[in-house]
C-alpha cells in the first residue's frame, strides 16, 4: 500500500483582479521533509499555505494533504495537519495554558492531555500560568507551536516563524524547529530568510512573482553552482586579463571571482605563473542559497520563464 505524500499541489493559480499572486504552482513534500518554501515578502508563499490548507478557493488547480482535498473533505483532510499561516492568534487576557486548554478543547481527540508536554517542547512550562498579553513576541510564536503540537501532528506548516525575532529568538525558534524534525515531524517552513532554509531545511521550492523557480534537493541546488573559484593575486588587475581568457571573471571584494572548471583553474594558475603574477589563493567557492536565489530571480528561471528581480 502506497502512502500519499504529506503535500501534494498541482498548478495552483490564485487571480486577485488584474493580479496574479499564485501562477501555476506545484510542490511535492514528502515524509520526513523539512521543506523550505521560500521567497521574499510578496511572491505568493502565504496565499500558496492558504490553498494547501483550503482557507482559499484556488482559481485553477489542486492541492491535497496525504492525499485529501481541504476543499472536498473539509476539516478531516486537516487531521494530522497543524501549524499557522501568518501569526498565530490568543486571548491575551488569558494565560498561555489557559489558551492551550480552550484550543485543546475544540480539537478533542486527548489534545488536553498534549498540554504539558507541548509546553516543556517549547519551553514555556515556567511561564505558563502567566497572562499571553505579557509574552514577548518569540514567545508567542512558540505558544503558537505549542498550539499546534496538541494536534499530534504529522505535518506541521510554520509561515515565517522567526519575523519580528530578535537574534536569540531566532536561534531558539530554528532550535525547536530541528527538534521537532527530529521527532520525525515533517515541516513545511515559509520564510523569507534565506540563511535560514539554508540552516534546516534539506528541501527547498523558491518562488519568486508567484513563480516556482526551483523546487527539489537543496544539495543539488547547491552542487550545480559548483564551479566558481576566488583569486587574489599580486596584481589584480593583470590577473583578471589573464583570468578572462580561461573563464568568466569578475571583480569581488578583496580580489576576483573566477569561473570555471579544475582543468580551467589548472591553466589560469599555470599562466599567472608564466606572466609573473603571484598567486596569494585560488578557493572553490560554494555559492550560498542567497546568490542563486538572485541569480535565478535577475535572469532565465529553471523552467525556462523570465523572471522579474525581487529586492
Amino acid at each position: 500500500m502506497t502512502t500519499a505524500p504529506p503535500i501534494e499541489a498541482r498548478g495552483l493559480v490564485k487571480r486577485y483582479g488584474h493580479v496574479t499572486a499564485v501562477d501555476d504552482v506545484d510542490l511535492n513534500v514528502s515524509a520526513g521533509d523539512v521543506y523550505g518554501y521560500l521567497g521574499p515578502n510578496g511572491a505568493g508563499k502565504t496565499t500558496s499555505l492558504r490553498m494547501l490548507l483550503g482557507l482559499i478557493r484556488p482559481d485553477a488547480g489542486s492541492a491535497k494533504l496525504f492525499g485529501r482535498d481541504p476543499l472536498a473533505e473539509g476539516a478531516r483532510a486537516l487531521d494530522g495537519v497543524a501549524g499557522f499561516v501568518e501569526a498565530p492568534r490568543f486571548y491575551p487576557y488569558m494565560s498561555g495554558r489557559r489558551n492551550l486548554e480552550m484550543a485543546a478543547a475544540l480539537d478533542g481527540d486527548g489534545a488536553e492531555k498534549r498540554i504539558d508536554e507541548a509546553l516543556e517542547t517549547v519551553d514555556l512550562a515556567d511561564r505558563a500560568g502567566d497572562k499571553v498579553g505579557g509574552y514577548s513576541h518569540g514567545m508567542r510564536q512558540r505558544l503558537g507551536i505549542a498550539g499546534a503540537l496538541l494536534r499530534a501532528p504529522r505535518l506541521l506548516l510554520l509561515d515565517e516563524p522567526t519575523t519580528g525575532l530578535d537574534p536569540a529568538g531566532m536561534r531558539d525558534m530554528r532550535a525547536l524547529i530541528r527538534r521537532l524534525a527530529g521527532q520525525g515531524i515533517t515541516v513545511l517552513l515559509s520564510s523569507h530568510l534565506m540563511a535560514e532554509v539554508e540552516e534546516l531545511c534539506d528541501r527547498v521550492a523558491i518562488i519568486g512573482s508567484g513563480h516556482v523557480l526551483y523546487e527539489g534537493a537543496l544539495a543539488e541546488l547547491i552542487a550545480s553552482a559548483a564551479g566558481r573559484y576566488e583569486l587574489r593575486t599580486t596584481d589584480d588587475a593583470f590577473a583578471a586579463e589573464i583570468a578572462a581568457r580561461h573563464g568568466e571573471v569578475a571583480e569581488i571584494p578583496g580580489g576576483l571571482s573566477f569561473g570555471g572548471d579544475e582543468r580551467a583553474a589548472a591553466e589560469l594558475s599555470v599562466a599567472l605563473g608564466v606572466a609573473g603574477v603571484g598567486i596569494t589563493a585560488l578557493v572553490p567557492r560554494t555559492a550560498t542559497l542567497e546568490e542563486l536565489f538572485f541569480s535565478m530571480t535577475e535572469g532565465p528561471s529553471l523552467n525556462g520563464r523570465r523572471e522579474v528581480a525581487v529586492r
